[in-house]
């Protein structure tokens, strides 16, 4: 059986919501944030060295990085949700499953983090104009990829839907920029509307 290590607020929602779309039994191990400095639990650490999640024991190995995860969860259990390896469609699909954690998430966490700095009063020399000129320009060739796309490889779900999710809700919800991104706002919707996705956010806001 599949075991997911799974941290609130975090990445770990992909895989969460993944298991529940594929429909196959595992184990919620849950761990939560230090509510003072929002920090992943200690516990973490003697799951992994790095303390982060996601991670998942599967045939009495560990697996980290939720990018690797989705890929090895659906070529095992759920091949559905990606395109064949022969076909056109995998190249583009390759490329929006890796988009989210290397050109996207890079602007979109510095955007987290200079907002924290300025709030405490820093005077940002470089760092805030270079950040919002590379958010504009990742998450304005998002925007405009989604406007006429039901899911990322049209009306098919697929694994790059499971990645790109977290960046559309940190950047809609968390950034609240949704006004100035509505195609991704609007991709977000269509997101949360599936009962998959409504199971997963089920069991994160449960606690214990």
């Amino acid at each position: 059986m599949i075991t997911l290590h799974h941290l609130n607020a975090s990445r770990s929602l992909r895989i969460l919501w993944l298991l529940e779309e594929i429909g196959e039994p595992y184990k919620l191990v849950r761990y939560q944030r230090n509510p003072t400095t929002h920090l992943a639990p200690d516990a973490l650490k003697q799951i992994h060295p790095l303390g982060k999640s996601p991670v998942i024991e599967l045939d009495g190995q560990l697996l980290s990085e939720s990018g690797a995860i989705v890929e090895y969860l659906i070529r095992r259990f759920a091949p559905r949700l990606e395109p064949d390896f022969s076909s056109p469609a995998y190249l583009h699909y390759l490329q929006w499953l890796h988009f989210s954690e290397s050109s996207a998430m890079v602007p979109v966490l510095l955007k987290i983090f200079t907002r924290f700095e300025q709030d405490a009063g820093t005077t940002l020399a470089f760092l805030g104009g270079y950040t919002q000129t590379e958010l504009d320009k990742v998450l304005g060739y998002l925007d405009e990829f989604l406007a006429d796309r039901h899911f990322v490889l049209g009306e098919t779900l697929s694994g790059a839907d499971f990645m790109l999710a977290f960046v559309a809700i940190t950047v809609v919800e968390q950034l609240a920029l949704g006004e100035r991104y509505p195609h991704l706002a609007a991709y977000l919707q269509r997101l949360t509307a599936l009962p998959s996705w409504q199971r997963a956010v089920a069991l994160e806001s449960q606690q214990g």
